[in-house]
């Protein structure tokens, strides 16, 4: 548990080929499902405070109370996720927190000196800020707003995972207008 973010709730992963990682996940460590979308409708994304023109793959799973996050970018529009793999990395880039507060958090941490990144949004309510905060690779921090669909479906996810049977590894995300 963090004393500035609560619990670390996400580990996200940026790599090269979603598919081999979903794969891999599924088969070899035996975490799933996967809920896949092949562009997630990413909203008034910014880097560095400047629009940005994103195309993200993102597949989550949980394993136990922690979800797992594998992003591939599809564009060579400016991102951290860019900026990660063009320094030569991949894997694991960001740990996330989550919050149904979020403008109470954003402030909160605003006032602490974090600065950001970058942020977008997905959904009604699904409002997300990476912060400047890699002092070595993996340690960036995310806060994600799930106060409303993204919550839904975050919750969705988690329940699938509990008694997976290995069926189904990779399914589509749920349209989440309708949770």
């Amino acid at each position: 548990m963090s004393r500035f973010f609560g619990e670390v709730r996400q580990a996200g992963y940026v790599v090269h080929d979603i598919h081999k990682e979903m794969k891999h996940w599924s088969e070899v460590l035996g975490i799933g499902p996967w809920y896949y979308a092949d562009r997630v409708p990413v909203k008034n994304f910014r880097y560095k405070g400047e629009p940005s023109p994103i195309e993200v793959s993102v597949a989550l799973a949980n394993s136990g109370p922690l979800q797992i996050e594998l992003i591939q970018q599809r564009n060579d529009a400016p991102s951290m996720y860019k900026a990660f793999l063009d320094a030569g990395r991949t894997g694991l880039q960001h740990l996330a927190y989550w919050t149904e507060n979020f403008d109470e958090d954003l402030a909160r941490l605003r006032a602490r000196g974090l600065e950001v990144g970058m942020s977008g949004e997905v959904g009604e309510r699904g409002r997300y800020v990476y912060y400047e905060t890699e002092t070595h690779p993996g340690t960036v921090i995310e806060l994600s707003e799930v106060a409303g669909p993204k919550g839904k479906l975050f919750k969705l996810i988690r329940e699938a995972s509990i008694g997976w049977d290995g069926k189904d590894p990779v399914r589509p995300f749920p349209d989440l207008s309708t949770l």
